[in-house]
């Protein structure tokens, strides 16, 4: 009988101890919670609040509507105030060589063929990619060149084999595109 009564002893004291652990984890997270709630509510001054958004701002966006995009630097390509008037056409009286047309001899239509070139055209006309003939590469733009402008004008306004119409940009003006392949003609005589 001895046994039965030490081993109900030991059996309560065990009992009693896992209660007292567990009043005592409960206390110990309920403190921790408090402490928790208490450091999130400290008020910070703005210039505090600004490094944070300042550093846990994104370094930059993924968008896939590029004609929104394309359009900005384009744009300020064809800005009124760099294209006056007097040189959107050649009057009548100007001689021009047969193979080159009155507008690629204007300076300010070739600065907009040449910015356009480099915003937009120059990824695949720089590099070859997609086939694309290089900027200044004679042999490649020798047999295109001798198909005359118009022909090299339809395919940039149009699109020809991977290159996409007006080179992906639909908000280009057709002047644009137009001084565009006539600065590329230009550099690759």
């Amino acid at each position: 009988m001895a046994n039965t009564n030490a081993g109900s002893k030991f059996s309560i004291a065990r009992w009693l101890l896992i209660l007292a652990l567990v009043v005592v984890a409960i206390v110990l997270i309920q403190n921790t919670l408090a402490h928790r709630k208490s450091a999130s509510v400290v008020p910070q001054d703005a210039a505090t609040t600004k490094a944070i958004e300042d550093r846990i701002r994104p370094l930059g966006e993924v968008s896939i509507a590029a004609p929104t995009h394309a359009a900005a630097p384009v744009a300020a390509v064809a800005t009124p105030s760099e294209t006056p008037a007097a040189t959107t056409a050649a009057p009548a009286t100007t001689t021009v060589a047969a193979a080159e047309p009155a507008h690629a001899q204007t300076g300010t239509v070739s600065k907009v063929g040449e910015k356009t070139f480099n915003t937009i055209c120059t990824g695949c006309h720089s590099t070859g990619a997609l086939g694309a003939p290089k900027l200044g590469d004679k042999a490649a733009w020798a047999p295109r060149i001798a198909q005359g402008m118009e022909v090299l004008y339809n395919s940039a306004l149009k699109g020809k084999n991977s290159m996409p119409a007006k080179g992906g940009n639909p908000s280009l003006s057709d002047a644009d595109v137009k001084a565009t392949v006539d600065y590329i003609v230009a550099a690759s005589r």
